[in-house]
């Protein structure tokens, strides 16, 4: 039987890249938005310029489930190429909607499925002479097919088109009459609407529509970044960009209308880490932007940061590699390679959000922590994340909260005759007082080189001064551990004896598979960890369940090696469920991969009798 909800369904067009779709699809999932449903949309594309193959999910939910849920209810095939991938992505009861102007061979459809064929390029053909124009408006017009066969409100749509083209009434009008060519063509030729439908809600509330690109730029301006030097990668580079667009309007002096800030694209990764380390050592808050490839660069001048204890900021947008691998799909792959990021014995700080909002305090927080630890500091986003529209709570700033610049030794500190030793360790907390270039004429100074030296940075190879320093090191490690942001626990509806972790990304997913799981009975705690180093919470989690399943999106299970290493956690009791397709986890699979671990775990072996 056809498939029958409303307000939860997922919606996936299928295109061509450069095909001009990427705007009308996004005036779909806005449309559904503005009628009150909550959306996820995510869009999946090449990192070719145009021609091959293109998908935009919308997930639409009126509970609010805003990660991947896995199936397709309702395809709009655009794309000859992909056309039986596509329909054999639709789920049993499901609707295709298609270009019907040429016939297809029966053949090519599905029993199991309702097919909806609209006439597009016929419509397009007596409408518009010119042929982009023909590939432009074909989009608005399946658009408009699918207001009429969802039972959208169409207003709303005609809305969004009034906002875009605002000014440009001709651009309005013509939008405008491409959206009624396939709405009215439904109504009159169709019976309409199909099973799936939508009204108007009120699930969004005071809730934002933001990329997490956006939204970590936001927070580096608001955690008082002046410096950005970064060089193109997908798919960080909106990053920056949205970085530029920020400063613009907020770090620009009223009166004299001069910039307060400084973006510089370097020459390549590798320039830019080292622009961001001279900066943040002359007392900026600087940053970069970058990709895994980016790291592999960076190593070197991460190993001078960490063991010059200069502070920096890393935004980190995580794709599928190794190499070039897959430029434009999202993984969680660079947790090792960051965590002890450079030769030698290195451990950085990793910040892992799961959404928009929690990438713009973890943006702002990550220059607080990086000043107070001299230390580089990674915030761990995803191209998921970082490049797709999220619902997200909305970004808060209390205007009262004072920048933490950590140890600093002031001008009258050393006049005084306090005691300055740029690695000495005063306090217990492994963190020794730095001194900004300039801070007094005579005192305070310091030469900063990446060799060993001794606790007043003089230039030393003996063997007992640099184990001191590398212990000095772990200790500021240890503290890191209080100053990140904790785990968030959550107990299941029934006491149980397993648990599940994870982090970033796979949160949405998460959230909807363990009720999955719950309506069949399985119960299982949760601990979504936000940091490296891990907080001690991480490891008594793991010592009150008997067994603990860890979620990643990667084939290495990097986060489950990262503890083992940590936390010294018998790797038996961790078992690992890894996704690393390149595309966002979803609910379906996290369920079905941890419900059949735990039927296995019901399993009583046959016992031999002994007579």
């Amino acid at each position: 039987m056809p498939i029958k909800s409303v307000n939860d369904f997922v919606v996936r067009f299928a295109n061509v890249n450069g095909s001009g779709s990427a705007s009308a699809n996004e005036l779909f999932a806005r449309a559904v938005l503005r009628m009150g449903v909550p959306v996820a949309p995510r869009n999946i594309f090449p990192s070719n310029i145009q021609g091959l193959p293109t998908w935009y999910e919308v997930r639409i939910s009126q509970a609010g489930y805003l990660g991947a849920r896995g199936g397709t209810d309702l395809m709009v095939a655009m794309n000859p190429q992909t056309w039986d991938k596509d329909v054999a992505g639709i789920e049993p009861g499901g609707y295709l909607l298609y270009d019907s102007t040429k016939p297809m061979p029966k053949t090519k459809f599905r029993d199991d499925i309702t097919v909806i064929g609209v006439p597009l390029t016929a419509i397009c053909n007596r409408e518009y002479s010119d042929p982009r124009q023909r590939q432009l408006f074909k989009n608005i017009i399946y658009v408009g097919a699918l207001s009429a066969l969802l039972d959208m409100d169409v207003g709303e749509i005609e809305k969004l088109i009034a906002e875009q083209y605002k000014g440009k009434e001709k651009l309005f009008d013509a939008n405008k009459h491409a959206l009624h060519l396939g709405r009215d063509w439904v109504m009159m030729n169709m019976e309409h609407p199909i099973g799936l439908r939508l009204k108007h809600a009120d699930g969004v509330g005071d809730r934002i529509f933001i990329e997490g690109n956006s939204a970590a730029a936001l927070g580096a301006v608001y955690g008082g970044a002046t410096v950005c030097a970064w060089y193109p990668i997908t798919p960080s580079s909106s990053l920056a960009e949205a970085f530029t667009r920020h400063c613009s309007r907020l770090r620009v002096d009223g009166g004299s209308k001069q910039n307060k800030y400084a973006i510089v694209q370097a020459e390549d990764e590798l320039a830019s880490i080292g622009i961001v380390i001279g900066a943040a050592w002359n007392g900026a808050r600087a940053f970069t932007a970058t990709s895994g490839p980016g790291i592999s660069l960076m190593q070197e001048f991460l190993g001078l940061a960490y063991f010059a204890e200069i502070p920096a900021v890393v935004f980190d947008v995580q794709r599928a590699g190794p190499s070039t691998g897959m430029p434009t799909r999202t993984q969680q792959t660079d947790i090792i390679s960051c965590a002890y990021a450079s030769h030698g014995d290195t451990k950085h700080v990793l910040l892992f959000p799961e959404d928009p909002t929690e990438t713009f305090d973890f943006g702002a927080t990550a220059f607080d922590l990086a000043d107070r630890l001299q230390t580089p500091v990674f915030v761990m986003i995803d191209l998921d994340i970082g490049m797709n529209h999220r619902l997200a709570r909305p970004l808060t700033w209390d205007d009262s909260r004072k920048y933490d610049r950590g140890k600093v030794m002031t001008a009258a500190a050393l006049e005084a005759g306090k005691d300055f030793g740029r690695y000495l360790d005063v306090d217990g907390d492994g963190i020794p007082y730095r001194t900004y270039p300039g801070t007094h004429p005579t005192k305070g100074s310091f030469f900063t080189r990446g060799t060993s030296r001794d606790r007043y940075a003089r230039y030393t190879e003996e063997g007992p001064a640099y184990a001191d320093n590398m212990q000095r090191l772990l200790r500021k490690f240890e503290t890191a551990k209080d100053l990140v942001p904790r785990p968030l626990q959550a107990n299941a509806g029934k006491p149980t004896k397993y648990g599940v972790i994870y982090f970033g990304s796979t949160s949405p997913a998460m959230d909807e598979a363990l009720e999955m799981l719950e309506a069949q009975g399985q119960y299982l705690d949760r601990l979504r960890v936000r940091a490296f180093p891990f907080h001690s919470s991480v490891t008594s989690f793991i010592a009150e369940h008997d067994f603990i399943f860890v979620v990643e999106q990667n084939r290495d299970a990097q986060l489950r090696s990262l503890i083992v290493n940590e936390c010294g956690i018998d790797p038996v009791r961790l078992v690992p469920i890894l996704h690393y397709d390149g595309t966002p986890i979803t609910a379906r699979f996290i369920a079905r991969a941890i419900g059949d671990h735990l039927d296995a775990l019901k399993i009583t072996p046959l016992r031999k009798v002994v007579s």
